[in-house]
């Protein structure tokens, strides 16, 4: 018997085993009450479970009150947040995939608009107005952009207290039921400020070198690897390009992910830009699978596992990325918004399912009679 396509073949990572190699992209839905997962979150992630996808993870997930992308972002600084997220992570294994969480602080890109109200920096005087605990920090004095506020320095006592905020979070991501937990190290949030010669001007032992600059990032994954059971997969999100002339590089990213390696992060998932507003218009070219070279450049050079995103459109070209060896997983995220079922259909689509076995028994009977009526009209003409 053949082995199946490369896409649909497992993979296992420390204690836990992926049934295929389709991942579903963080994308952040700006719905959570304090921080409290909803009933959008329930069925936004569960749909991805019922469609066959290996490993579901959350959007940026706050490690702290102040740190989150917006008001309504998900949280987890709270051990009230375990619940919402134990209720998703329930009902994602019960249909077969696996539950991840992404944790993050968002430093100098904390507090923007919802997508859907244009996505932009939200006021000092708007924040101020809320009520509410907000702050933007970064390495140093230096905006994302100008619409951006100019963040607070972090002191070295309150890059110590974040830190213990990643590690605190990743417990209660334990105790929610995530098999995996990710670090969002890219797109220009805390972790990415860091790394990024253009927003870190420090002078002090988190700036200046390139092993100076990347201290924030491998300190906070060897603790949060410490605090995680022996057999969790830990994966790290990086801005493998920041796209700035003269910013964070590919050898940068190597360097990185060589240092990630040593500490126990298991999956590095290939992202680039967002550093800043003019990083949107960069030197990055997009196009289809544009990332995946960086997912290829960083396994080969280093030998970690590596997560392949962007603009991954078909089963066949998901595929060939995992066959021949470029990426180990790969992730999609608005794809798997327009088809939820993208999985089994990609199953389907390389042959591995004359039926609708990928598909929920409760739907199965159903799409297996539509189907035989469209034969049967078929043959009448």
């Amino acid at each position: 018997m053949a082995a199946p396509p490369a896409l649909l073949q497992p993979l296992s990572l420390r204690g836990v085993t992926l049934k295929n190699r389709m991942v579903v992209s963080p994308m952040c839905q700006h719905s959570a009450v304090d921080g409290i997962a909803q009933d959008w979150h329930l069925v936004h992630y569960g749909k991805f479970a019922l469609g066959g996808a290996a490993l579901v993870l959350t959007e940026s997930t706050a490690v702290t009150s102040d740190s989150r992308v917006g008001f309504a972002d998900l949280g987890i600084w709270d051990d009230d947040h375990i619940p919402g997220l134990r209720r998703i992570a329930d009902f994602i294994h019960a249909n077969g995939a696996l539950f991840g969480i992404q944790l993050a602080h968002a430093g100098r890109k904390a507090f923007s608009e919802p997508l859907w109200e244009g996505g932009r920096p939200l006021s000092v005087e708007a924040l101020d107005a809320s009520g509410l605990d907000w702050c933007r920090v970064g390495p140093s004095a230096i905006a994302a952009s100008p619409e951006w506020s100019v963040p607070d320095v972090l002191t070295l006592e309150a890059i110590s207290e974040i830190k213990e905020a990643f590690v605190q979070a990743a417990r209660r991501a334990d105790a929610a039921g995530a098999d995996v937990i990710e670090l969002h190290f890219g797109h220009g949030y805390l972790l990415a400020s860091f790394l990024s010669p253009h927003s870190n001007k420090r002078s002090d032992a988190y700036g200046g070198s390139l092993e100076n600059r990347m201290r924030l990032a491998v300190e906070t994954a060897r603790e949060v690897r410490a605090a995680c059971p022996e057999g969790k997969p830990l994966f790290a999100r990086l801005s493998c390009l920041d796209g700035a002339e003269g910013g964070w590089d590919m050898e940068d990213s190597v360097a990185l992910a060589e240092a990630l390696k040593e500490v126990g992060v298991d999956v590095v998932d290939c992202s680039s830009g967002g550093l800043s507003e003019a990083t949107r218009r960069s030197n990055v070219p997009r196009g289809i699978g544009f990332q995946v070279p960086f997912a290829e450049e960083v396994r080969a050079r280093t030998g970690i596992a590596t997560q392949a995103v962007g603009i991954i459109l078909t089963p066949e070209q998901a595929d060939a990325v995992v066959a021949e060896g470029r990426a180990d997983l790969v992730a999609l995220g608005r794809e798997m918004l327009r088809t939820p079922y993208w999985p089994a259909e990609a199953a389907r689509a390389l042959g591995c399912a004359e039926t609708f076995e990928p598909w929920p028994l409760q739907h199965r009977e159903w799409l297996a009679k539509r189907q035989g009526a469209l034969e049967r009209l078929d043959k009448a003409d």
